[in-house]
């Protein structure tokens, strides 16, 4: 199944390196069969990204999150 990449090509700046170690840590997690919401979030954990406070993911950052950078840029 192809990958849906509006978002990303709506974009009007590059991405951050946040934000690309963001998503190859989640492409990864996935790769390695872990789907549900409490899993991602211990690996997520398990790995060096982090929140921009530094603390650890929980269910509700990790939510905001994926929110907040799928939010449509003006």
């Amino acid at each position: 199944m192809p990958l849906n990449n509006n978002g990303v090509q709506t974009r009007t700046r590059p991405t951050t390196s946040y934000e690309d170690a963001f998503a190859d840590e989640l492409e990864a997690v996935y790769a390695r069969g872990v789907h549900d919401l409490a899993g991602v979030v211990t690996a997520l954990n398990s790995s060096g990204v982090r929140p921009a406070d530094g603390a650890d993911w929980t269910e509700a950052t990790f939510t905001a999150e994926l929110a907040r950078l799928g939010a449509k840029e003006a």
